[in-house]
């Protein structure tokens, strides 16, 4: 495990970080000196992926599911332990059925879940760690395009989604008086070749999609400049070879060729 102290250096908390933009994300940051608490529902496949990032950073890790109160309420104890956080990732999210079904078929329960997931859960995780947050903390809803484009089937994913953009900007406006410091950013990182876009498109082949660690540098803006607080696409942050250079120092030139 790596020796620096980590109650010094900047800490963040990534949800979801077993797969796709989270995992990929954990690795990144790792990299640049993050100290970082991860978790997943997948017990194994955590561990895997703490066991991978202990000789890079201090890394904790716990299991569980950000919809439950006692999740939650585990990861602010990690939090403070770590004597705060400069960064929450909500990341974890839910897809809904595959394949995705239409707004009229799409089931009561479907929905609630997916409202639950990804909406009420980084909220009410937020809520439980408020004051863990550290001066300056960043603040990070991954979102996606389908909350403002109407794409078929996405319905109840988009309606989701839009809602934790209207809920980010709402805070972001609402921490503007009450911690101008603090910054909120909703952040969709577009289509990846991830489980989760490829549970969307079930027999399709979504090679041509980029790999999630290509969007890395985005969040790396976003969590170490000045940025303020609002809506980004992450390919629109990726605009300079100082982006270029961060992504193959993260993942290797062979991802950004």
């Amino acid at each position: 495990m790596a020796t620096n102290n980590h109650n010094t250096m900047r800490t963040a908390l990534i949800t979801g970080a077993t797969r796709g933009l989270g995992y990929s994300l954990a690795h990144g940051l790792a990299r640049r000196g993050w100290n970082l608490i991860i978790d997943g529902r997948d017990k194994t496949r955590l561990r895997q992926v703490r066991d991978e990032l202990a000789p890079i950073t201090h890394v904790a890790a716990i299991a569980g599911d950000v919809t439950t109160e006692e999740h939650r309420r585990d990861l602010a104890v990690l939090a403070r332990g770590h004597a705060g956080l400069d960064a929450l990732i909500n990341n974890a999210g839910a897809l809904g059925p595959s394949p995705l079904p239409s707004v009229l078929d799409i089931d009561a329960e479907s929905l609630i879940e997916l409202l639950l997931t990804n909406i009420a859960a980084p909220i009410t995780l937020l809520q439980t760690l408020r004051y863990e947050l550290k001066p300056h903390a960043r603040i990070v809803n991954v979102t996606s395009d389908a909350a403002v484009n109407p794409y078929l089937g996405w319905g109840g994913y988009g309606a989701s989604k839009a809602a934790l953009e209207q809920i980010s900007a709402v805070l972001a406006a609402e921490l503007a008086t009450t911690r101008p410091d603090m910054r909120v950013y909703w952040v969709d990182p577009g289509d990846m070749r991830t489980d989760m876009h490829q549970a969307a498109y079930p027999g399709e082949d979504i090679s041509d999609r980029p790999l999630p660690a290509t969007r890395v540098p985005a969040f790396v803006r976003l969590l170490e400049e000045d940025l303020p607080s609002g809506r980004y696409e992450a390919a629109r942050l990726l605009t300079s070879t100082a982006d270029e250079k961060v992504l193959r120092e993260l993942v290797g030139a062979d991802v950004v060729a």
